[in-house]
């Protein structure tokens, strides 16, 4: 076995009210990617980030080998100057700067008192190179795309001569091709001789690339497997995550058969001023009572633009067509008239658009229906605090009481808060955007168990999500979203991989 290249032995980190981690040892082996995996809330980044030096010494308990010597970081510089880099999920890029100027930001070139330009661009070509992304370094960053940010992010960390490269749900919001894309160039930085720990909830995409997995569960260190020795499977992972086994992660449903149709959609066109050009193309589908559709397609298809121009357009698209909800021609002018018409939206990204981070449980779920718990415009505290534990135990949303600050819960209950949000509106109809981005495999067959529930009490529910066996696992019909338009529609018994990806890149 290779020397490790870094050991963390018996750290233990609190915050108020809170054990986070709790005697986690954690080895890594030089030149491997090593995979760290477990539930939200589990303690993966909380342990990142006491590596990373985003919590210093003496604020947790335990010790940090890197290279052979101990290590006492004292913020994230100390821990860039050993050799250690950290992306994280929420990508640190700042996006009226070029592509140079952030791989070099913080770390710039210079010649004398001056940032010697010329070189800091001819370097950034130089690591755009080693990233395979074939971009101006003089491109702004907020004019690329997700995946060619996070190849930034990247390169940006090769710049510092990193010899251990942490990564935080990389590829999260990436489709599958730059999924495939950053996992390949991992592997190229691992044979070069970068050392890469890697956080993920795609147990396929754990699987495909880890040497070594350790698992945490609880802010403790459950196992490390070797993936050379054949220990590391789905079944096994999920196992160790979730402390039982899982045999279906797509939990079973009677299906209703209905023909009332709930909402039908004609010709939808949308075209958006800022861009300049059609986002949607003669859009037609319909929704029956009681099912779950889903919605397929590649980043950037039109599916969330197809979802936002239907409740109350907050985009300003100029739309054409038709709608029917309950057989009523409507069109809403704002998210507020589509409420009051039945219809709630979970949007993919619910830190920035689903919830407010900074206001408690109880807040946020009762937000978009104060007149609910209000009298005479003055919110009822006590009914507000009912409604939100009422929701709390219903779908199992994990924390000590609704007044904790939403910040604080892991992803996974944060999204059971955005679907408690508008399950509090008691919609007929619910629109999932991305519903289980970005959660592990525990919370996300709970999310699925409460969609099952839904649609047995007869809501219907459109699941727009870019996750394959997750549209063919929870669906009953599939619509294929390319370029603005419905490129096919299939029964979920003809529906495979092979057939969405064929529609969505026609």
């Amino acid at each position: 076995m290779k020397p490790p290249i870094l050991e963390m032995k018996n750290i233990t980190k609190e915050f108020p009210g809170v054990k986070a981690l709790s005697d986690v040892s954690f080895r890594v082996a030089e030149g491997e990617i090593h995979c760290l995996v477990g539930e939200n809330g589990a303690g993966k980044s909380t342990l990142m980030k006491v590596l990373s030096g985003v919590y210093p010494y003496g604020t947790y308990s335990g010790e940090i080998l890197f290279n052979g010597q101990v290590q006492r970081f004292s913020g994230i510089r100390d821990s860039e100057q050993a050799g250690i880099g950290i992306i994280y999920q929420e990508l640190a890029l700042v996006p009226e700067m070029t592509v140079y100027e952030n791989i070099f930001l913080g770390n710039e070139i210079r010649r004398g008192w001056t940032v010697d330009w010329n070189e800091t661009i001819r370097r950034a070509a130089q690591m755009l190179a080693k990233v395979r992304l074939n971009v101006n370094p003089e491109t702004k960053v907020r004019d690329l795309g997700v995946g060619k940010q996070q190849l930034v992010e990247i390169a940006k960390a090769l710049s510092r001569d990193v010899k251990l490269l942490i990564l935080d749900e990389p590829t999260a919001a990436l489709n599958e091709d730059d999924s495939a894309n950053l996992l390949n160039l991992l592997r190229e930085l691992k044979q070069h001789g970068v050392t890469c720990i890697l956080i993920s909830h795609k147990l396929k995409e754990v699987i495909s690339i880890a040497d070594t997995v350790t698992v945490l569960r609880d802010g403790k260190t459950i196992c490390t497997l070797d993936a050379k020795k054949g220990e590391v499977s789905e079944q096994v992972l999920i196992k160790h995550m979730v402390g039982r086994e899982i045999n279906n992660i797509y939990p079973p449903r009677e299906r209703i058969r209905s023909d009332e149709v709930v909402l039908e959609v004609r010709n939808w066109s949308a075209y958006d001023p800022k861009l300049g050009r059609n986002v949607l193309k003669d859009v037609s589908f319909h929704l029956k009572r009681g099912e779950i559709v889903g919605f397929a397609g590649l980043m950037g298809s039109g599916r969330t633009e197809l979802a936002r121009s239907l409740f109350g357009n907050p985009d300003g698209y100029e739309i054409r067509g038709e709608m029917y909800v309950r057989g009523q021609k409507l069109r809403f002018g704002h998210p507020q008239e589509a409420i009051r018409a039945g219809m709630a939206y979970v949007t993919e990204d619910r830190k920035a658009k689903g919830l407010i981070l900074i206001q408690d449980v109880k807040q946020n779920i009762t937000l978009a229906n104060l007149n609910e718990i209000a009298n005479h415009g003055v919110i009822d505290g006590n009914a507000e605090v009912k409604v939100a534990n009422d929701y709390r135990e219903s779908i199992n949303i994990k924390t000590p009481t609704v007044a904790q600050i939403v910040g604080n819960l892991s992803g996974g209950n944060q999204q059971k808060v955005s679907v408690a949000k508008w399950l509090f509106v008691r919609p007929d109809i619910l629109i999932l955007d991305e519903p289980t981005r970005g959660i592990d495999v525990g919370a996300k067959y709970e999310i699925y168990t409460i969609m099952n529930r839904l649609v047995q009490q007869g809501m219907s529910i459109i699941m727009i999500s870019s996750e394959l066996p997750e549209v063919l696992g929870m669906s009953d019909r599939v619509y294929i979203v390319s370029s603005g338009r419905i490129s096919g529609e299939l029964p979920i018994e003809e529906a495979t991989q092979e057939k969405i990806m064929h529609l969505a890149t026609n």
